[in-house]
């Protein structure tokens, strides 16, 4: 795309993250083309001027990595003038979480799209890793106030489960009793019939509950 060094253009870029192997990965695509040719990037591109912001990020995610349906939120507007070599670019982030990794493409724009360990990143194109880092912060951030983090699991878990991908995103250990009381009282999840066997005593498997209150006010939950 040929920019008009006098107006500046805007793009939309995402940040999709998703729990795998222990680890938190995000979705990246690699540069089909200049500037940044063969090096990761978040999915994203120029907004037309006939599409809302929104159905910009969910075109480029579509087109880039074949990736729809998924809930998106408005992360936070990136405008440093040199982020771009191609001229003077403003980028809207979105930030998405899904509950496993899910099967991506490439496209003609991007030779190849997978899902990447956070802790283990190359060198993005662009300011992509300053947006994954901001991302990956309001994300931890979010995760200590509200009930965010139930987005990234499966529809039935256990508490270690729980326990687990909170650790994994918080990047620290939590006290297993301490977190249990401050979950439960938190009010967002509800025990199950059933059970999951393995090693040891089975464990009761638990939901999020479709009416709690997603956003938990005025206390920190976590740790």
């Amino acid at each position: 795309m040929t920019l008009n060094q006098h107006q500046p253009a805007v793009t939309v870029d995402v940040v999709i993250f998703a729990l795998r192997d222990n680890d938190l990965h995000v979705l990246l695509i690699k540069r089909g083309h200049a500037p940044y040719r063969g090096r990761w990037a978040l999915p994203g591109g120029f907004v037309q001027v006939d599409e809302s912001l929104e159905a910009a990020a969910r075109r480029e995610l579509a087109e880039e990595t074949g990736v729809t349906d998924v809930y998106l939120e408005q992360l936070y507007t990136f405008g440093e003038p040199e982020r771009d070599p191609r001229g003077r670019v403003i980028s809207v982030a979105y930030i998405a979480l899904v509950p496993a990794p899910l099967a991506v493409h490439g496209s003609s724009d991007a030779g190849d799209a997978a899902w990447l360990s956070v802790s283990e990143l190359p060198p993005l194109a662009f300011d992509h890793t300053s947006i994954v880092q901001y991302a990956l912060t309001r994300l931890r951030y979010k995760i200590e106030y509200s009930a965010v983090g139930f987005r990234l699991l499966p529809p039935e878990f256990t508490l270690s489960e729980l326990q687990k991908a909170y650790e994994i995103i918080l990047g620290e250990p939590l006290d297993k009793r301490n977190f249990r009381r401050r979950i439960i009282e938190a009010a967002v999840i509800e025990p199950l019939d059933q059970v999951r066997s393995g090693e040891g005593r089975p464990a009761r498997l638990y939901r999020f509950r479709p009416d709690a209150v997603a956003e938990v006010k005025a206390r920190r939950l976590f740790p």
